[in-house]
């Protein structure tokens, strides 16, 4: 017999003989429906991450609950609803050589920062909007010079195609003809706001509805994945001025004066209802309804509305009573509705990053910005807090002036969300604003 046969067991390894040899833990036999059950409150907390742990914990939860993958962007609830790219910054854009593919995300409510492969960005296309934590990618150059669309679900690989961004070219009429052919489609997508739906009954089952809200020809366009073009709204929405995407649906303020009074108002589009496909692939048969008032706000409530935020399960409406200051005042939706014009002093311990898009963050994952603040350009990045009306550097002087290419406050990659043009090209806003900085866009 060897010696080793009678040399004593390592703790670790008697530890493991033990596990090996043991009964199956009762946590791996749990009855299937209440597995289902804790996997549907984890997905209905919104953090997938989380899903996906459970299911690895043991091989049986595994096989009793649907995996993310293959359904990431068709069933909403697989989307990655509170993970946002981060931009890189020192001239590493989305699928620079550099990152081999890689783009890294963050969870706007855990500060949980993962890293995802994402081959799509190494073949040329470009993040325009991020909706339900899912990307809104654009081929740029496109070869074709028609603007392929996708979307991806960027934990999962799962894509969904979308007609080519072109296709909404001819019917915008003279609003692009002075941008050269060429960079036209890229002039459509500089400022998008995505809306997504997903039909799971129904004559329109399985297909992905996209609203997209064109900024700069101020319509709203629309299509399915079963779709072979872009349809667009046959009216103009004058002011997409800070518009988000909640459910489906976009939110969009518009500023009316017809009636002698300044009056501002809260619509509402709605993705058109489901058709049965004709064959034309041209979403014939479906139109956009006209907006649907939500609420109105008179002038002297409210006489600048900066935005809306979806913070939580509430919509908020951010703007000035006085233009000349720089105190923002924050209504709940659901209050304007009522008629109630109370500005609100508490938002649950968030911090609101407000700029072209606005952006709810937990501020446990903030080590500057406390909750219930608001963080805007104001000769410099500043934060506004709402119960005590104080304002002050959102961050500290040396993350402000420190020279470039120095390390950048989370609150500099967050703001940088803020504005998609930038987003999209990896840019970091620092100092005074708005200096982005990057090295090299080739």
């Amino acid at each position: 017999m060897s010696s080793s046969s009678s040399s004593p067991r390592a703790p670790g390894d008697r530890k493991r003989c033990r596990r090996a040899s043991g009964p199956v833990p009762r946590w791996a036999s749990l009855p299937e429906d209440l597995v289902d059950l804790v996997a549907s409150r984890l997905l209905a907390g919104g953090d997938l991450l989380d899903y996906v742990r459970f299911r690895a914990v043991y091989t049986s939860w595994r096989s009793g609950t649907a995996s993310p993958r293959g359904r990431g962007v068709a069933d909403r609830r697989f989307h990655p609803r509170r993970w946002m790219m981060l931009p890189e910054g020192h001239g590493l854009y989305p699928g620079h050589p550099s990152l081999r593919g890689y783009a890294r995300f963050l969870n706007l409510d855990t500060g949980t920062l993962v890293r995802a492969r994402i081959p799509l960005l190494r073949d040329g296309y470009v993040a325009i909007d991020s909706v339900d934590g899912l990307l809104l990618l654009l081929l740029d150059p496109d070869p074709n010079q028609e603007g392929a669309v996708r979307l991806l679900h960027p934990f999962t690989g799962d894509t969904a195609e979308l007609p080519p961004l072109g296709t909404v070219l001819p019917h915008v009429g003279s609003r692009l003809l002075d941008c050269p052919a060429p960079y036209r489609i890229r002039s459509l997508a500089r400022v998008v706001c995505a809306s997504v739906s997903c039909s799971a009954t129904g004559a329109g089952a399985g297909a992905i509805t996209v609203l997209l809200a064109l900024s700069v020809v101020s319509r709203v366009a629309f299509a399915t994945s079963l779709d072979r073009q872009w349809s667009l709204s046959t009216y103009e929405c004058v002011t997409l001025s800070s518009p988000i995407a909640s459910h489906g649906k976009i939110y969009l303020m518009h500023t009316d004066r017809s009636c002698g009074e300044k009056m501002h108002q809260i619509l509402r589009i709605d993705h058109p209802p489901a058709a049965a496909q004709d064959g034309s692939g041209s979403g014939a048969g479906r139109a956009l309804q006209e907006p649907k008032l939500v609420a109105t706000i008179p002038a002297r409530k409210l006489d600048h509305f900066q935005g809306l935020v979806e913070c939580g399960s509430e919509i908020l409406v951010l703007g000035y009573k006085n233009w000349s200051t720089s105190r923002i005042s924050v209504f709940k939706l659901a209050d304007l509705v009522l008629q109630r014009f109370m500005p609100i002093k508490s938002i649950g311990g968030h911090a609101l990053f407000i700029g072209e898009r606005n952006i709810s963050v937990s501020s446990k994952i903030l080590p500057t910005v406390k909750g219930d603040n608001l963080v805007y350009l104001n000769s410099g990045l500043v934060k506004y807090h709402l119960s005590s009306g104080s304002l002050s550097l959102a961050i500290d002087n040396c993350s402000l002036y420190c020279r470039a290419p120095g390390p950048s406050s989370l609150v500099h990659y967050i703001y940088s969300c803020c504005i998609r043009n930038r987003w999209s090209r990896g840019l970091i806003c620092r100092k005074d604003a708005p200096e982005w900085l990057v090295q090299d866009e080739d």
